[in-house]
């Protein structure tokens, strides 16, 4: 088990060391998980270990909520206060990601042709 959350957490470093050296705007945890996922790939699925100590971190994934919980909860005001501009902005900004992510699709699939 230490040896598999080794791995998970050296892909995680590697990911964020090699996002901040090129400035790139994608977090390395990110980053970490294409590697760890090609590496994965590569081997042709996960060891025991890895996928056992993978499924006990998702056993406890509702923990990880609990911050951003509490940070809602710290920031009630700023809700309270801008709750108009917040009401607008995430239907607004759903609609605008679907309708972009529509037009690129579009665009992609025409140059199958």
């Amino acid at each position: 088990m230490i040896g598999a959350l080794s791995l998970l957490l050296v892909c995680q470093l590697i990911g964020t060391i090699v996002a901040h050296a090129a400035g790139w705007p994608i977090p390395g945890p990110v980053l970490g998980l294409v590697l760890l996922l090609g590496l994965l790939i590569r081997r042709g699925g996960p060891p025991p270990p890895v996928h056992d100590t993978a499924q006990g971190l998702l056993k406890q994934l509702g923990l990880l909520f609990v911050p951003a919980g509490v940070g809602i909860v710290n920031e009630l005001h700023v809700l309270r206060t801008d709750a108009l501009a917040i009401a607008v902005a995430i239907p607004v900004s759903t609609l605008l990601a679907l309708g972009v992510t529509g037009t690129v699709m579009q665009l992609l699939a025409r140059g199958d042709r």
